[in-house]
């Protein structure tokens, strides 16, 4: 027997309907020579610090810095109650146990996802139960039949990813050390009150300083006024077009009264076409996306999208099989796929409307394996999807037309320049047009692309034109936009480092130093949100700014290096080092010891004040109305709305994080208890529907006819 350990229940079925095994028993399945268990994610955590010393339990500035000398693992808390040890991990893991040590199973297959993260919870499984059997890794980045069965005959010994684990490793032990002793050391010195901790992380800090750098060049910028002259042009055929006026390669003036002048000796006058410039281009298609580019792109386009969002929704279509591994930071593939992707690409042709036009072949804008890190770019399976949510319908669409792009004709179009020069005129500057025709709409077509170019019409060099219109206008200039989670994404991605706000960033990763990033494709959207779930930014519309906390923070931490992109780029490409066997995990973590003590040092001397003040909010027991189960009194809590008779065994409640109102973006509030509890019904404004826009409506929350528990209903009156 083989027992092969999958990182989730989902990926073990994927395993299980590929090896045709039907057979499923409490925590696994059985048959055909294989065994297939599952992990839930993370079942094994690291120590707390109370765990090694129980004087750790009382947070004391004299107790840090704290370094175990060893790092030790335990089976992960119960989200509910951080003492305990999780129920349905604990029992899982002795399915494991039981599974490993049985007398049939001659080898031991870790199946979890093929990264850093993924090495980790397989080893810490395996490792903490020791079996005492060859261990073997299967490496594979779908999960569709065709290939868990060719990953299973090309299996690795475990041993050859003892580079993987250590990078893995090296990151956790290390975040451990920087976010337990520092967060601690910083809460004590910089909050007063009980509440959540004043989080410190390696990749967080860096973050939130990109935000406070942009959120000060908005605050200190000094908008300019400029003017700008167009004149419009009617040609001996009565076809109009516009230029605008440059003198040398300025079209923007400080001085409006000169511009007037010029503008009102153009009156009646006649131009001459003296140069006119047409060159015909190619636009070829966007790179296939990487996880940090399909985040950008998704979040860019709709509304009510982040970029954890987009990774949870990519996640669910490759563990459904339906794409290639998400969290790859390549946008090319490796030469090895080319027979996969011409297999994907027929599949998918079928029944398009310009399926003539697409055409397979093997370039280097999309195989590549010099440009593939790890993984290759997300492109989808050969498995076409047949039911998918609406959220996951807009995600698979994206990577399939990003795919199919890449084998469609390139888009060609003509670009014309126009110089009009003015006869009998003094002025030193000429009048400059600009503008396309499309030629062919090659992969355009794919995702019907509206073109917004200007047409000029047909002319030629030394044609006469008249005037016959012409404006001053007024300008200001303007700010640097405030980061949104695509502009961000595109900092952490490349560290900062060599791109401008309008690159675009699948052109120039390609010359970034690889691994040098803020954070991996995995954790940066797991960064952004927990910037905003503790209070260092908030999200407005799509952008991202500082709150008074967050601003605080960057201005009173005293461990500056946290907040600089060449430090937190340096660990990051020192864990990609560890990866190629190139530096040592032990040689990391001294780094990281040494620069964590000298960090607490530095906090504990700061001469900083308070920055976070914590009142406690206490909660009135003022009736907001009858029960409608019992007719007692409801009385706002903690957590929830609910009947004041609980202890008697009422189970009226509305919970303050109800999911249902979470799904469109509302929390239930005092007002809305009352309105519900008093008149049946509650008017709600603001909620906002899955794609993100707003829309008001009634609510009612109905006892169920066949339980004591509580259901909404939403009605539109007019």
């Amino acid at each position: 027997m083989r027992l092969i350990l999958a990182e989730k229940p989902s990926v073990a079925k994927n395993i299980a309907d590929a090896l045709k095994i039907k057979n499923k028993k409490d925590g696994y399945f059985e048959g055909n020579g294989y065994i297939i268990t599952w992990a839930f994610g993370h079942l094994l955590q690291l120590f707390d610090a109370k765990d090694y010393d129980s004087k750790m339990a009382r947070w004391s500035m004299g107790n840090f810095p704290f370094i175990p000398d060893e790092f030790k693992y335990k089976v992960k808390s119960d989200p509910r109650n951080r003492d305990k040890p999780d129920g349905g991990a604990r029992k899982q893991l002795k399915i494991i146990q039981y599974l490993m040590r049985r007398n049939d199973v001659e080898m031991v297959i870790s199946a979890c996802d093929y990264d850093r993260e993924g090495q980790v919870i397989g080893d810490s499984i395996i490792n903490n139960l020791k079996p005492n059997k060859p261990v073997y890794r299967l490496l594979i980045n779908e999960w569709t039949p065709d290939e868990v069965r060719r990953g299973i005959e090309q299996m690795k010994p475990n041993t050859a990813m003892q580079a993987l684990q250590d990078a893995g490793i090296g990151r956790q032990w290390a975040d451990w050390v920087i976010g337990i002793n520092l967060t601690s050391v910083a809460t004590l010195k910089y909050q007063k009150g009980s509440g959540k901790a004043l989080n410190i992380g390696r990749v967080l800090l860096p973050t939130l300083k990109v935000i406070y750098d942009r959120d000060k060049e908005i605050e200190n910028f000094i908008p300019e006024d400029y003017f700008k002259l167009t004149a419009t042009f009617l040609t001996n055929d009565q076809q109009e077009y516009q230029g605008a006026y440059m003198e040398g390669k300025t079209e923007k003036f400080k001085d409006k009264q000169a511009l007037e002048s010029i503008k009102e000796a153009l009156l009646d006058k006649q131009g001459t076409i003296i140069d006119k410039q047409v060159e015909k281009k190619k636009e070829f298609p966007p790179f296939l996306f990487n996880l940090s580019n399909l985040q950008g792109y998704i979040t860019n386009k709709y509304n009510g999208w982040t970029s954890d969002k987009v990774l949870k929704v990519a996640q669910s279509l490759y563990e459904k099989k339906f794409i290639t591994y998400p969290r790859t930071s390549s946008t090319a593939l490796d030469d090895s796929l080319v027979g996969k992707a011409a297999n994907v690409l027929k599949t998918l042709s079928e029944n398009l409307p310009y399926k003539d036009e697409i055409k397979f072949m093997k370039s280097k804008r999309v195989f590549n394996s010099a440009k593939v890190e790890s993984h290759s770019a997300i492109i989808p399976t050969y498995m076409k999807p047949s039911r998918l949510t609406s959220d996951q319908e807009l995600v698979y669409t994206a990577i399939k037309n990003r795919f199919i792009m890449q084998f469609m004709p390139v888009a060609i179009f003509e670009e014309t320049k126009l110089i009009t020069k003015l006869d009998d005129m003094e002025a030193k500057g000429l009048f400059h047009s600009k503008g396309k025709v499309q030629l062919a709409e090659g992969w355009k077509k794919v995702e019907m692309f509206q073109s917004k170019d200007v047409l000029l019409p047909l002319v030629h060099e030394n044609d006469q034109v008249n005037v016959i219109g012409s404006e001053v206008s007024t300008h200001v200039t303007k700010p640097p936009k405030s980061h949104t989670e695509r502009t961000l994404l595109r900092v952490m991605e490349t560290c900062g480092k060599g791109f401008k706000e309008d690159d675009d960033i699948e052109e120039i990763m390609g010359g970034v130093l690889t691994g040098f990033s803020i954070g991996t494709p995995a954790t940066r959207a797991e960064t952004i949100k927990k910037l905003k779930d503790v209070g260092y930014i908030a999200a407005q519309s799509k952008n991202l700014v500082c709150t008074e906390l967050g601003i605080k923070l960057v201005e009173t931490f005293p461990v500056h290096e946290l907040f600089d992109l060449d430090f937190t780029g340096r660990l990051e490409k020192t864990l990609s080092d560890i990866e190629k066997s190139t530096v040592t995990k032990d040689e990391f973590l001294r780094v990281v010891v040494d620069f964590t003590r000298k960090s607490v040092e530095t906090i504990k001397v700061d001469q900083a004040g308070i920055i976070n003040q914590i009142t406690s909010s206490k909660i009135s027991s003022e009736p907001l109305g009858k029960c409608p189960q019992c007719d007692g009194k409801v009385i706002e809590g903690r957590k929830g709305f609910g009947c004041s008779n609980w202890k008697s065994g009422c189970k009226f409640v509305i919970w303050k994080n109800d999911k249902y109102l979470a799904t469109m973006k509302k929390k239930p509030t005092k007002t809305m208890v009352k309105s519900l509890l008093n008149n049946g019904t509650t008017y709600v404004k603001g909620l906002s529907s899955k794609k993100g826009s707003k829309f008001n409506a009634y609510l009612r929350y109905e006892k169920n006819p066949s339980n004591d528990y509580f259901s909404w209903k939403m009605e539109f009156k007019k």
